[in-house]
Order: structure tokens, then C-alpha cells, then sequence
């Protein structure tokens, strides 16, 4: 069992710091669609700088690193019971480390467990079979996208696609509908899994099952296949392009598995995710321990590192009209109202992170610092203290803001608050507060931890550490870090805007069928 808990370290370690091949060629494939200059060309870039960076540093990718979601096939006889716990020791470990992220929070009281150990964390789900050896998978799906999985439950209306029925086109519509909900919220251009029929907890398994095919493997039932394909060739023509910004890779894969169902139920469920896409297995002796064999690493490793400057020469030629600002915070209102949708600004100074706990918090309460002028982070970092007690950030990308749209604007205008950075925008309550108060909402690459927590340059405190590391108010001092404007002080949002016009396109395919 010790050399299996090792095995299931190295599986951690390595599923949370280096993505598949298979997902590498996906993210290569859909760089080399995008059109250079773009905002989707310069948040892919980010993207694959961010997966060498991981890569070279054993790092996370992202900084949610997700709910640990284990699918387990073993010989007849193994103890699941003595493997569960090694497995549990195992993610322990890898959390003291700074490999995954402390992320199980009880419900009731919503405190921390600070080890990724609780009731139901992390999942495991295991399967008896005839050969002699295990074959353990790991997928670790983070919060923003694992909140875009949906449910539909048929016949049923769908906002730009009319009546679903229960059918091959009703569920093709559920599909593209899917696509069009997750918008840039889900850290697209991202992966989805379909489930079809079962009971409903049944469906939603069976569609993050799918998750675990690799990305150009066939399906072996052709009325799937075609479905399959229809998807992947429609769902990049709604314009949502990666992180929502618009362009033309909105979706890199598309799965979809079938069961049986009760006559009174027709479900179609699907599991969303990001491009962050860490899904890795191996297989393991089941008398030594030890892993045998790598899965999802077949063929040729995509290497980013090698195409980095032959890609900077080329998006320098074609960028150099971008209005770049460089501010410092504390900031004015003066500075953010000359800020326009589609500026970038890179950011100098102190920034505070702040994400559910804290946004709760402030709406009763003071804030622990002066936040007149400041910028808030919604990001919930990977830390690591060293043995002097000085904290160092391992991974710090942006999580999904529209969680916080019931109290952002409230808490703009209480705390004299100037920029909020996220990611995948946030509603028309912060968009009137940002005309109304003069705030801006900059919106940073999803999962791109490593490419923001080198941008970090000093811990330089941390309040309201009771809400657990992810939640706490961490004080960062940052220089260079490079984000969007997507939402101004004149009431103009790239994320309406976008919404809007891919709502349009998807109602051309209210009528089609494949």
C-alpha cells in the first residue's frame, strides 16, 4: 500500500501541474484557427505560456484545483477499502505540498477542512473487473466550470432554440444550448461531456464519464458520432471564442454517451470544462503498487516553450494598436472613467483578493484595510508558508465572478473600491454600480495561475484567514499584471455584447438538424 499511495502522488501531482496530450494538441489546434491580434489570440497565448510555466515549475495550472474525482477499476479481491485511504493520504500530502489546493469545505459551517479530506472528498468511484491489474483515472474539475454543467429534462424550452422534444434533434438542441449558457464563465474555449437518459444523478455521472475519453476518439454508436461532429462544427460558429471575448474556438471537444431511462424521464445532462482540462490515469500493478504505464500520453507532447518567440515576433506586428494603460493603485476616479472596453491595463501596486466569503463578509461589516482607491482580485491562491512563516503564492489565476454580482456593486460604493479583475464578466447590478460609482471590471485569463502568481512579487499580508487560504483577504503587491477592460465606467460590457450576439446565432439552429 505505500508504494500505491506513492503511485497515487505522482498521479496528483502530475494531473495538476501538466495537462494531457491529447487536450495540449486540442489548445495547439484551436491557436492555430485564431485570428492573430485578437483578444482570443492573446488570451490563448497566455494560456499556453501558462501550461509551459506549470509544466517547468511542477506547479498547478490553475489555482482551483478542483474536486478530485477518481474512476477505479480493480481485479477481483483488492482491498478498496485500504486503497481509499492511501489515496486519501496521498492527496493530503500533495495538499501540504502546494500541489492541490485546500478545497473541501463543510456545508453547514463552511469551514475549511484544510487538506481536502471531508465527507464525500474526495469522490471515488470504483469498478470491478476480470484483468490483473488497476487502472486508476483522476480528473480534477474546478468550480467555474463544474457550475456550468446543466440539466435538461424533456420536452422543453430553450431560449433561442424553441421546443426540445424527445428525440436525436431535441437532444441536439439541448447540446448547442449547453455551449451557449457557459458563455466565457466556464474558462472556454472548454470540453463537454453528454449524458443521455438514466435517472438524474445517473445522467450527470454518465456525462462526466465522457470526460474521460480522449479528445479524438471515435464513437463507436454512428447516430452519437454524427451528433458528435455536428456539435464540434456548430457550436464555433456562436462567436463566444475563448474566455468569452469572442472568436472563433469556443469548444474543443464534445462527448456523448447514452443509457436506458424510465418512460417518464428524459434526461440530458452535460459536464462542462474549461480548457484547464486535467485529466491524466495510470495503470498499476496490483502486487507491487507501482505504476506500469501512463495513460493520456500517447504520441507527441505538444511543446509550447518552443513556439514562444517565434509567436511573440508575430503578435507584436499585428498588436500594436492596442490602447495599453499602465496604472497604479491606489487609483482615481478620473483614471478609471477614461478606461474603455477593450483596454488593456496593466496593473502596478497592491491588490486584495476577494472572493464568496469575503463578499459576504463586507456587505455587515468593515473591511479590515482601507480599500478607497484599491483593486479587488477575485481569486482564491494556492499558498505555501516557508520555514521562516513568510507565505509565498504558488498559483494565482481569477476564479468566476458572477457569483459575487448580489453584492459587488454594494461593496464598490461602501469601500470607495475602483477595479474589480475576475473572469467571465459579471451582470447589469455591477454595471450600472461601475457607471454610477466610477469602477471598472477587468477581466484576467481563466487558469492561467502560473502566468498571474509570477506577477506577485510580495505576500504582504492576509486578513480573515478563518474563511480558510482560498477565501481569506490575501494583500499581494504586483507588478505588470495584464488584464482587459470588459466592463467600463460608461456602461458598456464585452460580455452583453456577446451574449447577445451569439443568442442571435443560436437561433439559426432552431430549425436545423444534422
Amino acid at each position: 500500500m505505500e508504494k500505491f499511495k506513492d503511485s497515487m502522488y505522482k498521479l496528483i501531482v502530475e494531473t495538476s501541474t501538466n495537462l494531457p496530450y491529447d487536450v495540449r494538441h486540442a489548445v495547439k489546434a484551436a491557436k492555430e484557427k485564431e485570428n492573430a491580434g485578437t483578444r482570443a489570440a492573446l488570451s490563448l497565448s497566455t494560456i499556453t505560456e501558462n501550461i509551459q510555466m506549470a509544466d517547468e515549475k511542477i506547479s498547478p495550472i490553475c489555482q482551483d484545483t478542483g474536486m478530485p474525482t477518481f474512476e477505479i477499476k480493480v481485479p477481483v479481491g483488492a482491498n478498496q477499502i485500504k486503497m481509499k485511504k492511501a489515496i486519501k493520504e496521498a492527496i493530503e500530502e500533495a495538499t501540504k505540498d502546494g500541489k492541490l489546493r485546500p478545497n473541501s469545505v463543510d456545508s453547514l459551517t463552511g469551514e475549511n477542512s484544510g487538506n481536502n479530506i471531508g465527507e464525500g472528498t474526495p469522490v471515488f468511484h470504483f469498478e470491478q473487473w476480470e484483468e490483473d491489474y488497476i487502472d486508476v483515472r483522476l480528473i480534477l474539475k474546478g468550480g467555474g466550470c463544474e457550475n456550468k454543467n446543466i440539466q435538461y429534462s424533456l420536452p422543453c424550452e430553450l431560449e433561442g432554440l424553441g421546443r426540445a422534444g424527445r428525440d436525436l434533434d431535441g437532444i441536439r438542441k439541448c447540446i448547442m444550448h449547453s455551449v451557449y449558457q457557459a458563455q466565457g464563465q466556464g474558462c472556454s474555449a472548454g470540453f463537454i461531456g453528454v449524458g443521455i437518459g438514466g435517472d438524474r444523478s445517473a445522467s450527470y455521472l454518465l456525462a462526466k464519464e465522457q470526460l474521460f475519453r480522449t479528445v479524438d476518439d471515435i464513437n463507436p454508436n454512428e447516430d452519437l458520432r454524427k451528433l458528435e461532429d455536428y456539435v464540434m462544427e456548430n457550436a464555433n460558429t456562436l462567436g463566444i471564442g475563448t474566455m468569452g471575448f469572442g472568436g472563433e474556438a469556443t469548444l474543443l471537444g464534445c462527448k456523448v454517451g447514452v443509457m436506458h431511462r424510465l418512460p417518464a424521464s428524459f434526461f440530458v445532462s452535460v459536464a462542462y470544462n474549461c480548457w484547464a482540462f486535467r485529466r491524466l490515469g495510470v495503470v498499476v500493478d496490483a502486487e507491487t503498487g507501482e505504476i506500469n504505464e501512463w495513460l493520456y500520453k500517447d504520441g507527441e507532447k505538444v511543446d509550447f516553450g518552443a513556439l514562444a518567440e517565434e509567436e511573440a515576433a508575430a503578435t507584436a506586428e499585428v498588436t500594436s494598436d492596442v490602447r495599453e494603460v499602465v496604472l497604479q493603485a491606489p487609483i482615481t476616479e478620473e483614471q478609471i472613467r477614461e478606461l474603455k472596453v477593450g483596454d488593456v491595463v496593466i496593473l502596478n501596486g497592491m491588490m486584495h483578493t476577494g472572493r464568496d466569503a469575503i463578499h459576504h463578509h463586507l456587505m455587515d461589516h468593515d473591511a479590515p484595510i482601507d480599500l478607497n482607491g484599491e483593486v479587488i482580485y477575485h481569486c482564491g491562491p494556492v499558498m505555501l508558508k516557508d520555514e521562516q512563516g513568510e507565505w509565498h503564492v504558488k498559483a494565482a489565476g481569477p476564479t468566476t465572478s458572477i457569483r459575487e454580482e448580489p453584492y459587488q456593486g454594494d461593496i464598490m460604493k461602501k469601500f470607495g473600491i475602483r477595479a474589480v479583475i475576475g473572469k467571465g464578466g459579471m451582470g447589469p447590478k455591477t454595471l450600472k454600480a461601475l457607471e454610477e460609482h466610477g469602477g471598472v471590471y477587468l477581466n484576467a485569463i481563466g487558469g492561467a495561475a502560473q502566468y498571474y502568481a509570477e506577477c506577485i512579487k510580495k505576500v504582504k499580508g492576509v486578513d480573515l484567514m478563518e474563511f480558510g487560504i482560498p477565501e481569506a483577504m490575501w494583500h499581494l503587491e504586483v507588478e505588470g499584471f495584464a488584464a482587459i477592460v470588459t466592463m467600463d465606467s460608461h456602461g458598456n460590457s464585452l460580455h452583453a455584447d456577446v451574449d447577445k450576439s451569439s443568442l442571435e446565432k443560436l437561433s439559426q439552429f432552431a430549425d436545423r438538424v444534422f
